[in-house]
């Protein structure tokens, strides 16, 4: 997909509805990230017409809220070398309470002052998001593979795509986040935000844009002028893999995910470029095709 110089995104269908494909868009919980272009970006795109959902991150609101708590955050690494949340019990509850609360509550509220009329979800709500809890979880320490116990993750293996389309029927904006359900024992517990956009994306096959403080996926991360822009081959999406570090890493998961699932495209943008979902659609950042995981 190259870059469209008009004002309008260019759309693509859902092959599977031969509707145009929604846009989900994943508004990621970095400090850096200014959710404020996006808002105003979601705002002049349902005017025009565009099926949208918002799936939200909020990793600095919950290490926050740890800290005014009293709790160190503690982050794991898996034999993968993916980093990701450790989430015993106390930690959940505070997760809980900036996911589900803080930051949805504000993103909501921040779309209503751009004349949206938003709903605000968590994964929980109307079983939106559930799978399996992972109670235990292997981690790498000091070089040595470990089953660390007491876990509150899941991993997403439905989504009720049903309630979402229900909620654009009637002209809503749909915004939501972890935590999910575990749905065999009817408990919240965490999903990381990317992978959760990914299904949503999936199941509504649909165009994903993930929304970050970085331009995409560089072949060289400290070199500005090697982002990498497509990814339509296998061999491609080797090099961005092979390219990913640290955060990075579950984005491009995420991609390969949401198309695996049947979304139409993915791409990975700045959160804080002008108009940063309409850029996205028009051709910035680094996107993902189907013919990448066929």
């Amino acid at each position: 997909m190259g870059y469209i110089p008009s004002g309008h995104p260019k759309r693509s269908m859902n092959t599977r509805t031969g509707e145009t494909a929604p846009v989900v868009v994943k508004i990621g919980g970095a400090r850096a990230v200014e959710p404020e272009g996006a808002l105003a970006d979601i705002a002049t795109l349902h005017e025009d017409g565009e099926r949208i959902a918002v799936v939200h991150g909020g990793s600095t609101a919950v290490d926050t809220l740890l800290e005014r708590l009293g709790i160190e955050p503690e982050y794991v690494e898996t034999p993968s070398g993916v980093a990701g949340r450790f989430t015993d019990e106390e930690t959940m509850d505070a997760f809980t309470m900036a996911m589900a609360g803080q930051v949805n509550t504000d993103l909501v509220a921040g779309l209503q002052g751009q004349g949206v009329n938003a709903v605000g979800l968590s994964g929980v709500d109307g079983r939106l998001l559930s799978g399996p809890r992972k109670s235990a979880v292997r981690v790498l320490e000091d070089g040595k593979k470990k089953i660390k116990r007491g876990d509150h993750s899941g991993k997403i293996k439905s989504v009720n795509a049903d309630l979402l389309e229900t909620l654009f029927d009637g002209d809503y904006v749909p915004v939501a986040g972890p935590p999910m359900l575990a749905a065999e024992e009817n408990i919240p517990v965490n999903a990381d935000a990317d992978r959760a956009a990914a299904a949503v994306a999936g199941a509504l096959g649909a165009r994903l844009v993930v929304l970050t403080d970085v331009s995409g996926v560089f072949a060289d991360p400290d070199d500005p002028d090697t982002l990498i822009e497509d990814v339509d081959s296998p061999d491609a999406l080797s090099r961005a893999e092979d390219a990913a570090e640290g955060f990075m890493t579950k984005k491009v998961m995420a991609a390969v995910e949401a198309l695996e699932g049947g979304a139409t495209s993915v791409v990975v943008a700045n959160a804080n470029a002008e108009n940063p979902i309409r850029s996205a659609l028009q051709g910035s950042g680094t996107r993902f095709t189907p013919e990448a995981v066929q």
